[in-house]
């Protein structure tokens, strides 16, 4: 025993400190909800079958370069860890495989990747450093293997991690089959089991286009007619003919409208507009890991984003029948305003597929150090420079802006700001009120510019909130703000995002039934009088009067007119009190086949069966417009 110990001692070192280490940043990093003895068991033992497994490739190499290799492994196991604490500290989430390969993005995130970065995280790579310094000062010598010690290492990799499913079963059953919380994973298999999970629940989503067939839309179908309710006759056609502009008001969180901090009011324009406006109070942003790319994604196709990455990037070659491409079809010309690289989120791949006629990103803006903070453009200067091109498109016309100064960090130059920040602990949440005052002021500015130049009179207006801004990781100064503690109900209720549509020349009303992103293709389409009837989609129209109250969100939480459903408990509205699970039950299957539906949509490519027509053609202007 004493010269097996002393033969794998830099092996056994090695996976000694990868594991505790893993195991400490999820005990005392993620909050992963520990609420038993076992399950602290659990999170304790679920790393090491992967760490076994991971080094044990190292004994597949030489004995001359074996100690480089479980150096390089546990330098690539410690990153992998580390961009997971990264990514954990603005969206409270982790990593998948198709946001791991997202790269072309990372050119552009700029100051919010390096403000989530901090001098102290070299600890993270302790282990590494250690292990590099006795490989380099010791006299651990490198060792031979032979046939049965390795099938030794990986018999235990296998024993160890039955074990580990086997005391997950007791606590989650179904736990691989029926979760849509990463964290769920996360905290019963273990940060690299569960990346092995995303890897093998990824390839099995390329597996399902290429043997998808055309009568699995079928089934969508059918279950889509008999759950579709009607559209609002008094509403159908009412802005035929009129220009469409949909604002994407990034980051904005409903809890700020009609909202002061510190005796200021935050958003004194949009409480203004609300008054002569639809406005809908309970109307929940829907979006998964994509973000602002799954915003755009729900808007245009009704159809939900997908549990892990970013639709965008994943399949934007599939064939969509998206809202763009309809409103092509019926005299529209359309447009996306984004003053960002054209290719960031795979936009400019991705709005061929939907159908768009034109993509105005930054190259047709004139961005300076003086107009330009944190992801770029400020949003009043990119609304000031898009009137040009407004005003020698082709009407009628449908055209979408993506605003960008309301983007974490949530920076902003001292001359713009119309209302100094909060003074909390929590800087972001402090500038957070800041920023989402300048982008008030800039959608007013717009205004004014568009009744000056003649365009407002004939357009509709759809503003709507993109995503939170403020994530969990915030909630204690979020709970000194508004007051109340933030428990899992008040989460789900922090996901409520503006959602507008004004109608010059209309007074506008209050609609507080429950909605979400998903609804807002087939109410647009129904305000300009087009047909819904043959799309495949999962949203209703917003003013229906038969549509049922009812949101779910891509983590599978659900909102009805009177409850909640999140992280498997029910609660009653409007105070959040628990309430048995049975109240709750009639919605979940309902949620669980929306989602399951839309997801075999997009893997499975379906829409190429279901659309007959071939895509329109995508052109974009090789020279901006002077």
């Amino acid at each position: 025993m004493k010269n097996t110990f002393s033969k794998y001692a830099v092996f056994l070192l090695a996976a000694l400190l990868l594991w505790l280490k893993t195991y400490l940043v999820n005990k005392f990093y993620f909050d992963l909800s520990i609420e038993n003895a076992m399950q602290e068991f659990i999170l304790f033992i679920n790393p090491l079958s992967s760490v076994v497994l991971f080094l044990g490739i190292s004994l597949f190499f030489s004995s001359k370069i074996r100690n480089r290799i479980i150096l390089i492994i546990s330098f690539i196991a410690s990153f992998v860890l580390f961009a997971n604490i990264v990514f954990y500290r603005f969206f409270t989430d982790f990593i998948t495989i198709p946001v791991l390969f997202q790269t072309s993005n990372m050119g552009d995130l700029g100051n919010s990747v390096w403000s989530l970065i901090e001098l102290s995280d070299c600890i993270f790579f302790a282990d590494v450093f250690l292990l590099a310094f006795i490989m380099k000062f010791t006299t651990f010598k490198t060792f031979e293997t032979n046939k049965k010690e390795i099938a030794l290492v990986f018999t235990s990799v296998a024993l160890l991690f039955a074990i580990n499913i086997g005391l997950a079963e007791t606590e989650r059953p179904q736990l691989l089959t029926r979760t849509f919380d990463r964290s769920m994973l996360i905290k019963n298999i273990g940060t690299y089991n569960y990346h092995i999970y995303d890897v093998i629940m990824q390839s099995k989503a390329k597996a399902q286009r290429a043997i998808a067939d055309g009568s699995e839309i079928v089934d969508i179908e059918n279950y889509i007619n008999a759950n579709k309710t009607a559209p609002n006759p008094n509403f159908t056609g009412i802005a035929e003919g009129k220009n469409v502009f949909v604002i994407s008001l990034e980051s904005i969180q409903s809890f700020v409208l009609n909202n002061t901090v510190d005796g200021h009011v935050i958003t004194p324009f949009l409480n203004e507009l609300i008054k002569e406006s639809y406005y809908f109070p309970n109307f929940y942003h829907q979006t998964g890991q994509g973000k602002t790319s799954d915003s755009e994604f729900l808007v245009d196709n009704s159809l939900y984003p997908l549990p892990s990455g970013a639709v965008f990037f994943t399949h934007s070659q599939n064939q969509y029948n998206g809202l763009p491409k309809m409103l092509n079809e019926n005299g529209y010309y359309t447009s996306v305003f984004h003053p960002n690289n054209k290719s960031f989120w795979n936009r400019d791949v991705m709005y061929d597929s939907l159908g768009y006629d034109q993509f105005f990103s930054q190259r047709y803006f004139t961005v300076t150090d003086e107009n330009s903070i944190g992801w770029g453009l400020k949003d009043e200067f990119m609304f000031e420079q898009s009137i040009d091109y407004l005003k020698t498109m082709p009407q009628p016309f449908y055209t979408k802006y993506i605003t960008l100064t309301n983007h974490f960090p949530f920076t902003l130059g001292a001359k713009d700001e119309y209302l100094p920040e909060w003074t909390s602990d929590d800087g972001t949440v402090n500038r957070y009120f800041t920023t989402v005052r300048y982008t008030d002021e800039a959608v007013k500015k717009f205004f004014e510019q568009l009744k000056e130049e003649g365009l407002y009179e004939n357009s509709i207006f759809i503003l709507y909130g993109d995503h939170y801004g403020i994530s969990e990781n915030h909630n204690k100064a979020m709970s000194e703000y508004l007051e109340t503690e933030i428990r899992p109900y008040e989460t789900v209720q922090l996901q409520q995002v503006p959602m507008i549509i004004h109608i010059p020349g209309q007074e506008g009303q209050v609609i507080d039934t429950v909605s979400g992103q998903i609804d807002l293709k087939p109410t647009i389409l129904n305000l300009l009088g087009i047909d819904t009837k043959e799309n495949i989609e999962f949203g209703n129209d917003l003013f229906s009067k038969e549509r049922p109250s009812f949101a779910v969100l891509r983590n599978g939480s659900f909102i009805t007119e009177e409850y909640v459903y999140t992280n498997n408990i029910c609660y009653q509205k409007p105070d959040g009190i628990e309430v048995e699970s049975e109240k709750c039950q009639p919605y979940q299957e309902k949620a669980k086949t929306q989602l399951a539906y839309s997801d075999k949509i997009i893997y499975g490519d379906l829409l190429r069966f279901f659309n007959a027509q071939s895509k329109e053609s995508y052109i974009e202007l090789e020279q901006p417009i002077e």
